[in-house]
């Protein structure tokens, strides 16, 4: 087992450590074996470890960031002939991965404070349910990088390290509005305790196959149309727009998703969007509506009926040039507040977090930059499913040294919902404020092009066939694999 010792890792896989306050920690000679804290730091170390140990054996020469280093040409290490540097590293990290724990102890732990805690419309108070307060954040479901599921396209990236950080953000969003829409926001998840089909069901929806229907292969494919080439960083507007376009294709889930214009939510066009009838492409072979059952992509069992569509609501907003305006703090808390809050997707530059809620002056955020291996379903259609809960203390960051570009998420799965999210707007977020967050608004303001409601592309095909010709849809310039339902 390694020995850890206290400390933040900033920057991918680069082994250095910062203290609390953002200083660089001192080196010492009995702590140059160690390695900092968190999955980003350890990874850094691990690659240094490994580049010793090749050394050691008469191998290539890596730097901590993975590259080898120049000047040196020697022989690769024993066991480690596969064709190119990628090869040989993913075998050193092999070795090393089931050597790295990360504890809640090594962890910066909550401070002691009256303070509450804010985490997804739901508040704790650390003083008498901290308890509570770590089993609903584990509750989340969490995505990271993760390595060797089958290349993007056929022959692209086999991982997302380095790029997906941002799109397992909108994976973390949308996936804690479907256990919101299915389980409820109450719902708790209990490590090897069964849990309900639905939640399964969920998770299928996300596994890194391309016939899953929120996979990253589908998210990056659809980025292509978003001006996005795969394995390209995407920001918060990019994320949303693939989100708003991925849910068309989801009849189980059945989602209505705004994505708001210009700062501004129009309430005549959400309520539109939500009741409009949706469209069905007609009926599939048996076969192929069995296997996409099992995806997450088939058609409600009840089939379409009319009704009030759950509505996943997401703001993109820039709140400053360069840095945060700081009169929107006090906004943009008061957002994590709200019940139907869905938390924040953000970070600081080419560095994507999930912002689930805050404590004082510091956002509370899940990281993905995290890189695990490939998970799939069982054959009973279960998924192991530890890898995709956060079970230790969760990271935090002061509030001022968030990006300004941002994106808020909302749900709303009953209309009476959407009717208070909008009270709530107008009394906490628009109140007596010069500088408005965003703007709502009654009607469609006469000066935009008419609203009319996102409805799926009438593209039909069996299992994950290739569709010949996109330039229906959404006007892609490269293939894109879709599923009917």
């Amino acid at each position: 087992m390694l020995t850890l010792r206290q400390g933040r890792c900033f920057g991918p896989g680069t082994g250095q450590s910062e203290g609390r306050r953002g200083q660089p920690s001192q080196s010492h000679p009995q702590a140059r074996s160690s390695p900092p804290v968190g999955p980003r730091g350890l990874l850094g170390f691990v690659v240094q470890q490994a580049g010793r140990r090749c050394r050691a054996a008469g191998g290539r020469d890596y730097t901590s960031q993975g590259a080898p280093r120049r000047g040196r040409v020697v022989s690769p290490c024993r066991g480690e002939e596969e064709d190119g540097d990628s090869g040989r590293m993913e075998s050193v990290l092999s070795r090393y991965e089931n050597q790295i724990t990360i504890l809640s102890d090594y962890l910066e732990e909550f401070p002691e404070t009256d303070e509450p805690v804010w985490i997804l419309g739901r508040q704790h108070h650390l003083n008498t349910d901290k308890s509570k307060l770590l089993l609903d954040i584990s509750a989340r479901l969490w995505f990271t990088y993760r390595r060797k599921f089958s290349p993007i396209g056929g022959t692209g990236p086999s991982s997302d390290a380095g790029w997906g950080c941002m799109l397992r953000c909108g994976q973390m969003m949308l996936a804690q509005a479907l256990i919101c829409r299915h389980l409820g926001r109450d719902w708790q998840w209990e490590k090897h305790k069964k849990q309900p089909e639905e939640y399964h069901r969920i998770l299928r929806c996300f596994l890194d196959r391309k016939d899953c229907c929120y996979s990253i292969h589908q998210m990056a494919q659809m980025g292509v149309g978003e001006g996005k080439s795969i394995g390209e960083w995407f920001g918060p507007n990019t994320v949303a727009q693939v989100l708003k376009k991925l849910a068309l294709f989801d009849e189980w889930n059945s989602l209505a998703v705004y994505v708001s214009m210009d700062n501004t939510v129009v309430i005549e066009d959400i309520k539109k969007m939500c009741w409009s009838l949706p469209q069905s492409s007609g009926a599939a072979h048996s076969s192929a509506h069995v296997h996409r059952s099992a995806l997450g992509w088939n058609k409600n069992a009840a089939g379409f009926c009319a009704g009030w569509k759950p509505l996943l609501l997401i703001i993109p907003l820039r709140l400053g040039i360069n840095h945060i305006n700081p009169v929107y703090i006090d906004a943009f808390k008061e957002c994590f507040k709200m019940p139907q809050s869905l938390g924040a997707l953000g970070g600081k530059p080419n560095n994507a977090y999930y912002f689930i809620g805050f404590l004082g002056n510091e956002l509370i955020y899940l990281d993905p930059h995290t890189t695990q291996s490939f998970v799939d379903w069982e054959e009973n259609g279960t998924v192991d499913d530890e890898s995709f809960h956060c079970q230790q203390a969760p990271h935090r960051m002061k509030i001022m040294n968030l990006d300004p570009s941002v994106a808020l998420g909302f749900f709303c799965k009953e209309e009476c919902d959407f009717d208070n999210w909008c009270s709530l707007v107008q009394k906490e977020i628009l109140k007596q404020q010069s500088l408005r967050m965003f703007e709502l608004v009654q009607k469609h303001p006469p000066h935009w092009p008419p609203f009319i409601p996102p409805t799926k592309p009438e593209v039909t095909t069996t299992g994950a066939e290739l569709i010949e010709s996109t330039d229906k849809l959404f006007e892609l310039e490269e293939e894109f694999e879709i599923l009917s339902v």
